[in-house]
């Protein structure tokens, strides 16, 4: 027996009857008001705005050039980090680019750092066994151009030096106080791997490697250099340091190639100026034994306008 009875909600024994929607919601028709279906619904209309196809044009253009531009830039990471590559980046500069080297002084306080009442100090450790030669003909071209406190010390692990390398800034005789200076530069011969230089003791770490400090040293004469510029030195510098004097016959051999190409178009490496690229590559050709038969006629050529010139002589006499 039930516990309580419901009064049906549909009328006796009938079937309930439930209208079930066709469709979730209704929207006009867009394509008439006939209600036939379009033509060709499926496809793009054949006619299109003029301004749209302008757009789209526009668009493939600049995506053409954005594809070029960047096979350029590929082509040109490939040269650079290939210094012995056949195509030849000096072919990059262009006439019109603007003068590539300005001779302004620089001042110290931008590169060294502001420090009231002190000397601005570069201290320089180098092994005695291998005497970095662009750096002492850097110190000549730097006391051109500043008032250079010089000094030479040789450390207690040293047992001897020769006179040559003690006496290679000349005779000091420093009468004027040190703050009327406006540099100072330390060489320290010392049993070190590498040449390393500071010129704030107390808070950096060393710059190791001939060839960069020789860069950082260039970089205090005031040459103003544009991106190419700047690149093509760079490279020269890796190229005497990983190349010429660490490399192979063959590598050597393509190093004097690359030289000898170079100096056929500019009377320097790059440009008509000297640069850090001639001084490091010219201390390079000296330690390996300077000139022979073997050097094209144009690195040859090179090679006496170095000696020519002041700073480059007096680094040879150490010789």
């Amino acid at each position: 027996m039930p516990m309580y009875q419901v009064k049906p909600y549909h009328g006796g024994g009938a079937s309930l009857r439930v209208e079930l929607p066709t469709c979730m919601y209704r929207l006009p028709n867009v394509h008439g008001r006939t209600g036939s279906p379009a033509p060709n619904a499926g496809h793009v209309q054949e006619e299109s705005d003029p301004s749209l196809q302008a757009l789209e044009s526009r668009q493939d253009d600049i995506l053409k050039r954005l594809y070029e531009l960047k096979a350029a830039v590929d082509g040109l990471s490939k040269m650079i980090q290939t210094p012995d590559a056949d195509l030849d980046v000096t072919n990059i500069i262009q006439a019109d680019d603007p003068p590539a080297l300005s001779t302004r002084a620089l001042d110290l306080n931008s590169v060294l750092g502001k420090d009231y009442g002190a000397l601005k100090d570069i201290v320089i450790n180098a092994n005695p066994a291998s005497p970095p030669l662009s750096l002492l003909v850097l110190h000549r071209v730097l006391c051109d151009r500043f008032q250079v406190l010089s000094a030479v010390h040789t450390h207690s692990a040293i047992k001897s030096v020769p006179e040559n390398l003690l006496k290679c800034f000349g005779e000091q005789t420093n009468t004027r106080p040190r703050h009327e200076y406006q540099l100072g530069f330390t060489l320290i011969w010392k049993n070190v791997p590498k040449t390393q230089m500071k010129f704030s003791v107390q808070t950096m770490c060393p710059i190791e490697g001939e060839g960069n400090i020789a860069r950082f040293l260039f970089s205090l004469v005031g040459q103003k250099h544009n991106a190419v510029n700047l690149t093509l030195i760079d490279s020269w510098v890796d190229t005497a340091v990983f190349q010429l004097r660490e490399g192979g016959s063959k590598e050597k051999a393509t190093v004097f190639h690359s030289m000898n190409s170079a100096l056929s178009k500019s009377p320097w490496l790059v440009g008509n100026e000297l640069t850090a690229a001639d001084v490091v590559l010219w201390s390079v050709l000296q330690q390996m034994g300077g000139c022979n038969e073997t050097v094209p006629a144009n690195v040859q050529k090179w090679l006496r306008a170095c000696e020519n010139l002041a700073p480059f002589n007096t680094a040879l006499r150490l010789l």
